[in-house]
């Protein structure tokens, strides 16, 4: 497997993970603000891979 894939496929894995804890932390809201920014920092990390050089 090429190393962009597993990359990939590992981040894919943490944004399954962090809307887990959305759905998890429904109710709490330090929980529930933690986890969005989770989301969003995984999102973030994704652009270099989907960016055009």
């Amino acid at each position: 497997m090429k190393n962009k894939y597993i990359n990939i496929v590992g981040w894919l894995l943490f944004i399954i993970s962090a809307i887990g804890f959305i759905i998890a932390s429904i109710g709490s809201f330090w929980s529930m603000f933690g986890s969005i920014f989770f989301l969003i920092a995984c999102l973030v990390f994704l652009i270099p891979f989907f960016k055009k050089e």
